[in-house]
């Protein structure tokens, strides 16, 4: 199963795709998409959905992981990431993908086993579970790359929950 990972952004939107065999992972491919400040929002999300889109297209996965928005103190920036995050879910939608949504908390508990993991341990599982030979950059990658594996555990615990029924 091919699953994509989003961390959804409107500056920065990380993605990483990751192919799950049994209980093995390995990355099909990883990046960010990026818009300019410069450009006005609705050509951000214009701009965003197309990349994606396209990144879809080109790998096919099975499935969707994004991570949900985690708010902060800065609620205008919160509404504009939720945007992104909204063109994010609709492209996936738009593309007949099934699409599942973790918490920031539930990513970091899906990898590293502790809700309040720090960054760099959530990358450095990243690492490892996907036999890299460095932590993916932007940090946005790393991100999404977490989401894709944490859905990845999710699906696979959930396999064997029904096996054993």
């Amino acid at each position: 199963m091919k699953i994509l990972g989003i961390d959804p952004g409107y500056a920065i939107l990380g993605y990483g795709i990751i192919e799950m065999k049994g209980n093995h992972y390995s990355v099909c491919s990883y990046g960010s998409l990026t818009t300019s400040a410069s450009m006005d929002m609705p050509d951000r999300l214009k701009h965003l959905y197309t990349q994606l889109m396209e990144v879809i297209r080109e790998h096919e996965p099975d499935e969707a992981s994004i991570e949900e928005l985690f708010f902060n103190t800065n609620v205008k920036t919160a509404i504009l990431v939720g945007q992104a995050r909204g063109v994010a879910i609709l492209a996936c939608a738009n593309s007949g993908l099934e699409i599942s949504e973790y918490t920031p908390l539930q990513i970091k508990q899906g990898l590293v086993g502790y809700g309040r993991a720090e960054k760099k341990q959530i990358q450095s599982m990243v690492k490892t579970i996907l036999h890299l030979k460095e932590v993916p950059k932007p940090d946005d990658t790393a991100d999404a790359l977490a989401a894709a594996i944490c859905h990845g555990h999710s699906v696979g615990f959930n396999n064997k929950l029904r096996n054993v029924r």
